[in-house]
């Protein structure tokens, strides 16, 4: 503990004062996947544990082992990495989504070793699975799960069939997915889908779960369509370190840029099908799995940045005329949006998932029809033409997206 023996003591005195004094010496177990920089619910866990040490909370970490994962005294009790590939882990793999005998077991010492007031879910299954959330509400420990996908409601994650099509069909028949065979095209790995998907249904974890945060109202909203009690649903934007955007220059450059995974469902290639229409440059920053397939697809004017780290991103989202999400399947809050808005930058997003509570029209972007080549060509050429505040832009996305905002709101759903 931060505190020593003393954190105890602190607390017992002030169990029973209002709850903002409750806030203070809170003991919070965070728990995701993977424990580095892989994907947007791995910032947004690793800037939560940063805000909940800022606020002087004691804070503690689940994740699986895995190479790049950050160094911490927590990761004795990481369960085993697995692989869904041949190797000697292969069984674990194989019982890991329905909660292993390992995972129980490193879970619970975590547990016994740093009792925790609240357990942070974020994203869990597969590789350490719902398990963690019953182990802990079984001591009568709060448990506060934040929703960075579908997967609750859609076994794939994302509601795309086949990776395609936007297909909602295993809210209210999870045996869709086998019909389907949307897990990879493979039986095999559909029906563990399918089976996961049975075994951690919406009675089970809704059971188990105190407050699910929703970073979308559009999430919510789906949540509340799969049948979920509306009473645990929160809606809580995901939140910035806005001081890493200070000093963005406002001075735009001749160009406008997209960042993010090169990949079907980001509507890469309906962007680049647009681009290569107009005059415009067009900066692509990411890497994917579509990347030889994309740069053969790409005109003159479409230029592969490659992934950056964050000072570089800065550099070109900061400078460019806007940014384009493109995006083909359901987004939730996508940080690119909120950290391009931060830096000064509008944006043009496709109206789809909860990319539009991002965007005020004609303040700080406009929208455009998702997978409409014709629509993304044409918003392109008007954001161009449109003049934009840009420092306002930056002003009003601080203040919305800063920390503290996010924290009192946080600390008010550990508290309920």
């Amino acid at each position: 503990s931060l505190y020593g023996n003393s954190c105890g003591r602190y607390k017992m005195q002030i169990e029973n004062s209002p709850s903002y004094l409750r806030s203070f010496f809170m003991k919070v177990l965070l728990a995701n996947k993977f424990y580095y920089r892989r994907g947007g619910d791995c910032v947004c866990t690793l800037n939560l544990e940063q805000l909940l040490k800022d606020h002087n909370h004691d804070t503690a970490v689940f994740a699986m082992q895995h190479p790049e994962n950050f160094p911490t005294p927590w990761s004795k009790y990481f369960p085993s990495e697995i692989r869904f590939s041949p190797g000697p882990n292969i069984l674990e793999t194989f019982r890991r989504p329905f909660g292993s005998k390992e995972v129980k077991r490193k879970f619970n010492a975590l547990l016994d070793d740093f009792q925790p007031d609240v357990v942070h879910l974020n994203n869990i299954h597969t590789q350490l699975s719902p398990l963690i959330a019953e182990l802990a509400h079984r001591r009568g420990i709060k448990v506060v799960w934040t929703l960075h996908d579908l997967k609750l409601l859609c076994p794939r994650y994302d509601c795309l069939r086949n990776g395609k099509t936007i297909c909602e069909a295993c809210f209210t028949d999870k045996h869709k997915v086998l019909e389907n065979k949307c897990m990879k095209n493979s039986w095999l790995v559909s029906i563990l889908a399918y089976k996961e998907a049975r075994k951690w249904n919406r009675e089970r974890l809704e059971a188990c779960t105190d407050s699910f945060i929703c970073p979308s109202q559009f999430l919510a909203d789906k949540m509340i369509q799969g049948g979920f009690d509306r009473g645990k649903l929160h809606t809580l934007c995901n939140f910035i370190d806005v001081e890493k955007c200070a000093d963005a220059a406002y001075l735009k450059k001749d160009y406008y840029c997209y960042i993010g995974r090169i990949s079907h469902e980001k509507g890469i290639k309906t962007l680049i099908d647009a681009a290569n229409r107009l005059p415009y440059k067009l900066v692509i920053i990411g890497k994917g799995p579509l990347d030889a397939e994309m740069k053969k697809l790409a005109g003159p004017n479409v230029e592969f940045a490659g992934f950056k780290q964050w000072n570089e991103i800065k550099r070109i989202v900061s400078q460019a005329r806007f940014c384009v999400i493109p995006s083909e399947s359901y987004e939730n809050n996508p940080l690119s949006v909120i950290e391009s808005q931060c830096l000064g930058t509008p944006v043009l997003g496709a109206q789809i998932g909860g990319i539009p509570e991002l965007i005020q029209e004609d303040f700080n972007g406009l929208y455009f029809r998702s997978r409409d080549t014709d629509d993304l060509t044409a918003k392109i050429q008007a954001m161009y033409d449109a003049p934009f505040d840009h420092a306002a832009i930056a002003l009003e996305a601080k203040k919305r997206y800063n920390s503290e905002t996010y924290y009192k709101q946080l600390i008010q759903l550990y508290n309920l």
